[in-house]
């Protein structure tokens, strides 16, 4: 058993979530990714339903495989999201922008009366960090907004250095808004909502990938089968 058939057994096991009819957020990421393959032969088999993606990369595959899509300006009301995560903490607290597409990921979380995360094993952690956090950050003044996301995270007692994230030609990594990325290397997150305070006072912070207080469910699947977590 690979991640990969991790990551779909996790995405299988959300369908249960749908309901015909429904408004429904579209993640992004490698086992969101999975999540509309398996929705979208619901889809072709007559399910009736319609979608937001949180990414252009998401939009694109939905498309190709047929799924109808709306926006939040036409549809702000969504009933559900499904999408990945690159760490877990055992209150649902999760770690995500991996992907790039945090900040439209957040948006359309917060539209959803639910959020469902799925996931392979190696996503769920005793704690927070370890994963680099996803930080998006206007181009302009990015110099003065990297200095002031190290001195916030440094003040909510998990310091660690900020990388500004590039693609393979050298340039910085440019988002769906337009907007780049700050990976930082925290280690060990011991306060989510402490840091997360921090950061959203920082002028030129877009968004974080702190997501506190959003997913109900989490869908994690691993060598011992698929279990469903809710939150406490």
């Amino acid at each position: 058993m690979t991640a990969e058939t991790y990551k779909r057994d996790a995405a299988a096991r959300a369908l249960d979530f749908v309901r015909p009819g429904m408004r429904i957020g579209l993640g992004t990421g490698s086992t969101a990714k999975h999540f509309v393959e398996l929705l979208a032969e619901q889809v072709r088999a007559g399910l009736d339903l319609i979608a937001v993606p949180t990414s252009e990369t998401t939009r694109a595959q939905a498309e190709r495989l047929g799924i109808p899509l709306t926006t939040l300006d036409e549809t702000p009301a969504l009933d559900l999201t499904v999408d990945g995560a690159d760490e877990i903490a055992p209150d649902l607290t999760l770690i995500k922008g991996g992907g790039a597409a945090l900040l439209r990921e957040k948006i359309v979380a917060a539209a959803s009366a639910q959020m469902v995360v799925i996931a392979d094993e190696s996503k769920w952690v005793s704690i927070l960090g370890t994963f680099p956090l996803p930080i998006e950050i206007a181009p302009f003044g990015a110099a003065a907004t990297h200095s002031a996301v190290e001195l916030a995270t440094a003040e909510a007692g998990c310091p660690g250095p900020a990388v500004l994230r590039k693609g393979a030609d050298g340039l910085p990594v440019v988002t769906d808004g337009g907007h780049w990325l700050l990976d930082a290397q925290l280690l060990r997150i011991s306060d989510p909502p402490a840091l997360a305070a921090r950061l959203s006072r920082v002028p030129g912070v877009m968004e974080h990938g702190l997501f506190i207080g959003m997913a109900q469910t989490a869908i994690v699947a691993g060598a011992d089968g698929v279990r469903l977590i809710e939150r406490p």
